[in-house]
């Protein structure tokens, strides 16, 4: 089953949300929750794609947790050696999740973004289009069961109902925009009590159903008289305090910033404070005009890059493609790959990827410029002076990783 329309691929987030993009963000994105009805979901993940996981996968933690009564169950619960030829300790045991599903618990699995294909391609795409880092899970709830007690995240959720239906209760925030740091657990007694009261929403999620959340809100979710399959797809939020934090890292190089305090200063007497607050307040705004933002643009990357991953790649597939690479021969960029290309002095340009970087003459910019923003590209319309260049580049972006081969 497809939910794409024909002529192309739909729009991801159009499979989370009801509202055009631009009407979403505005009213919608951080700032309220939103129900729209945008399923069906069963591409992504269903009940017969869940018992493979269980059973045929040879999942391991911390790919599954399981919950029961607001507890999280020891690992020990459900997991055990692999068998011959499998030296792990820590393999799901189905008929073990059988019966502590059987029994009231709730099975989340884990990180379904990095084992299934049908959600790492589909999150791959709908992280694109956020220009976020995602995670997803999926939580399968028996009969009348609730997994978690009131709650909030840290992050956005978009909730897809895949099968059965769940009873919502929604509240709203406690603390508005909760950093990582944050988490509810800080606020228990303070979430408690406010659950108590009329919810925001009170919503069922039939299967088809989507449910976006920003941070902060109160949720708790109950299972009806059938089993309830949902996936949460998480949206690692951006926040000011992230560019607070660069900056104030960045601020080490400022030398009135690393200045040592008076000595003897009693840091108990707020009037002996007083005097050197207001001077490092004053240096410290006087550095902050003066910060670049191509260097807060570069720390900001290297904290979002590594929790992406580009598209999967076939590693035999790929060297032997390289090694009989010619001319006629198509190429792409790596499905979603992070990547800047920058000068290196007059002779060199550089190619920034997570975690590394590629050095090649200036001549290859164009190249790599075409190759990495413009689309497929056969290998002998490469902008460089030869066919033995072109190849030579071709087959070291494809031996890095940086580009694939494209269908013909």
């Amino acid at each position: 089953m497809t939910t794409d329309a024909p002529g192309g691929p739909r729009p991801a987030l159009a499979r989370c949300v009801s509202l055009d993009p631009g009407k979403f963000a505005t009213a919608h994105w951080g700032r309220a929750p939103l129900l729209s009805h945008t399923g069906p979901f069963t591409d992504l993940l269903s009940p017969d794609a869940v018992d493979e996981l269980l059973s045929r996968r040879g999942l391991r933690t911390p790919f599954l947790r399981v919950a029961q009564q607001g507890k999280v169950l020891p690992t020990a619960r459900f997991t055990g050696a692999g068998g011959a030829g499998a030296e792990v300790a820590d393999q799901v045991i189905d008929e073990e999740v059988m019966r502590l599903y059987a029994g009231g618990a709730t099975l989340v699995l884990q990180g379904l973004h990095r084992i299934w294909p049908p959600l790492i391609h589909f999150t791959r795409r709908l992280g694109t289009e956020l220009n976020r880092p995602l995670q997803v899970n999926a939580y399968l709830t028996p009969p009348g069961s609730q997994g978690f007690d009131t709650h909030y995240d840290t992050h956005d959720v978009f909730v897809l109902q895949v099968d059965g239906v769940k009873r919502w209760r929604i509240h709203e925030p406690v603390l508005a925009d909760p950093l990582e740091r944050q988490p509810w657990g800080g606020r228990a007694d303070e979430v408690a009590a406010t659950a108590l009261g009329a919810p925001a929403m009170d919503v069922v999620l039939a299967p088809g159903d989507a449910l976006y959340l920003p941070r902060g809100w109160l949720h708790s979710a109950e299972a009806q008289e059938f089993r309830s399959l949902h996936l949460t797809i998480g949206v690692r939020a951006l926040t000011r305090y992230a560019l607070v934090e660069e900056l104030l890292a960045m601020a080490t190089a400022d030398a009135r910033l690393r200045g040592t305090l008076p000595f003897g200063l009693d840091v108990t007497d707020p009037l002996a404070i007083e005097p050197e607050l207001t001077e490092t307040v004053e240096a410290l705004r006087d550095w902050l005009a003066r910060a670049d933002p191509a260097e807060v643009a570069d720390r900001l990357a290297a904290r979002d890059w590594p929790a992406v991953r580009p598209a999967p790649l076939s590693p035999l597939a790929q060297l032997d493609f390289a090694a009989g690479l010619t001319t006629s021969s198509l190429v792409a960029a790596r499905e979603g790959l992070r990547w800047r290309l920058t000068d290196d002095g007059p002779d060199h340009v550089v190619l920034r990827l997570t975690g590394r970087t590629l050095r090649f003459p200036q001549s290859c910019g164009p190249a790599l410029q075409l190759l990495l923003a413009d689309g497929p590209m056969r290998v002998g319309d490469l902008p460089l002076d030869s066919d033995e260049d072109r190849l030579v580049l071709t087959r070291r972006l494809l031996r890095e990783a940086v580009l694939t081969p494209a269908p013909a």
